[in-house]
């Protein structure tokens, strides 16, 4: 591996578009999960995942591909990898987000056509919490009862409705929001225990988490709404989700080294805890390697 001026961090970057959703048709369609693939700066065409089963099949014979290539990957997801600060340890009684990652998965169940218990683990969650817990949102108002319909009337005074990420990248919804758009609650609870798998494989560290700098491969957590600008000013007929990972790894791609060792080394020391979104606060430069250059493959 070498480090030049143009971004050989990782020879490699994947960028997946997450989702809590079923199963979806053969045919690509949106709000899917969606793999972007790039390299040297140049995007390949996105691979589209019917299932989370699929995607992670998927994911691990890329490791195993690339990994035999003697290649160096950035193995990035959109859903956030920690909760904020003392939520951890209010569920787990430790602030080890490793703790927390097991927990989830031990309790999560996910079966091929995409049905799942998600509202459940968070009904399980909100009842360790005394009155209205942080989860909130779901199809309708009728089912599990222990979590709230609607928002209101929850106070967030016992740990933070956001991480101090989500501030600095001005994300759109919060971890504990689990229905109606945007949201991304439904996707953190269905991607740790994905996470948790992959982390046990040789060669894997999570980056804010765990030492990075000599791992094979490395998981970080991003958000394609730093780079909406660039989103919206491609033309193209294109599923939003394939255009969003496209560009997004195309953008990680050609970032200079330096610029995605100091993005990566310098934050602040909850996010030891709470993860961090990589390029979190870089929302312009990022976007300024994000243009559609048309060059996927």
């Amino acid at each position: 591996m070498s480090v030049g001026d143009t971004g050989a961090v990782f020879d490699t970057i994947i960028v997946a578009d997450w989702s809590a959703g079923k199963r979806r048709p053969a045919r690509p369609s949106k709000d899917s999960i969606w793999l972007g693939i790039a390299r040297d700066g140049v995007a390949e065409t996105p691979i589209y995942c019917r299932s989370r089963q699929d995607a992670e099949n998927r994911i691990n014979q890329i490791i195993d591909d690339e990994t035999a290539a003697g290649h160096r990957m950035l193995l990035s997801f959109d859903f956030p990898f920690g909760y904020p600060r003392g939520f951890a340890r209010h569920i787990t009684g430790q602030d080890d987000p490793f703790v927390l990652w097991d927990w989830i998965s031990a309790r999560i169940t996910d079966a091929a056509d995409g049905t799942n218990n998600r509202y459940a683990v968070a009904e399980e969650m909100n009842a360790l919490f005394e009155g209205s817990g942080p989860f909130w949102g779901k199809p309708n108002d009728r089912d599990w009862p222990a979590v709230p319909y609607r928002k209101a009337d929850i106070t967030y005074d016992i740990v933070p409705e956001r991480r101090t990420c989500d501030l600095a990248a001005k994300a759109a919804s919060s971890c504990f929001q689990l229905a109606f758009p945007p949201t991304v609650g439904g996707q953190v609870l269905m991607g740790l225990p994905t996470l948790n798998r992959l982390r046990a494989r040789n060669g894997v560290a999570v980056w804010p988490f765990e030492d990075w700098n000599d791992a094979s491969v490395v998981l970080a957590e991003i958000w394609p709404g730093l780079i909406e600008p660039a989103v919206k000013a491609t033309q193209t007929d294109d599923i939003r989700d394939a255009v969003q990972v496209r560009l997004l790894a195309a953008a990680l791609s050609r970032l200079p080294a330096a610029t995605l060792q100091t993005w990566m080394t310098d934050l602040p020391d909850v996010a030891r805890e709470e993860a961090w979104i990589l390029g979190a606060g870089h929302n312009a430069e990022l976007v300024s390697y994000a243009e559609d250059t048309d060059a996927a493959a």
